[in-house]
């Protein structure tokens, strides 16, 4: 399915393209997901429409499976990239969860700005963008996925949350698919 309609009043939620991030090994070229993020990023902003910029900062505190991560980040690790020039006009989110939503307020961010839909984008698919997806679908939120404008550090996980857990979360489609929409539409402006 691609996308079929974007609400009056989308806003775009672009996670984790921030140094430490963007710095490990990726399925799909980083530097492609950032200039898609971008692109979609200016059409956005060309409608003053809301872009929210996440970074992760941390993590939650609860356990896992996984092992302990004991080295400390360098200082500039959850710097944005400066390719998507976070604007004034942009809303800033720092979380310490997989998702967006859990402890920012971006709910009520989005509820003030009068949002009935999201556009997500970022990395990593299956974790932050998965977990932003799921969050907004329980609010009630429309969600479309720009699934060219993502990529996961696995690819069998970057699969299965756009083939599998997507569809059931809201539309997907490419960047010129959504860009196509605003061509349609009156969004924005």
């Amino acid at each position: 399915m691609s996308v079929t309609v974007l609400d009056p009043q989308t806003a775009l939620i672009v996670i984790d393209l921030q140094k430490g991030i963007m710095a490990y090994p990726t399925v799909h070229p980083i530097e492609d997901v950032l200039a898609k993020s971008v692109q979609l990023s200016g059409e956005f902003r060309a409608r003053n429409l809301p872009v929210v910029l996440v970074n992760v900062a941390g993590m939650a505190p609860g356990r896992n499976e996984q092992p302990p991560r004991t080295a400390t980040f360098p200082p500039d690790w959850a710097d944005l990239a400066p390719e998507l020039g976070a604007g004034t006009g942009d809303h800033l989110v720092t979380k310490h969860t997989w998702g967006a939503f859990s402890k920012t307020g971006l709910a009520d961010y989005l509820a003030q700005q009068g949002v009935t839909q999201v556009v997500i984008c970022g990395v990593a698919t299956s974790i932050g963008v998965e977990s932003t997806a799921r969050q907004a679908h329980e609010l009630g939120l429309n969600v479309t996925l720009a699934v060219d404008a993502m990529t996961d550090m696995n690819k069998d996980a970057h699969v299965n949350s756009v083939t599998r857990i997507f569809p059931r979360l809201g539309e997907t489609g490419t960047v010129a698919d959504i860009i196509a929409c605003f061509d349609r539409e009156s969004v924005g402006k």
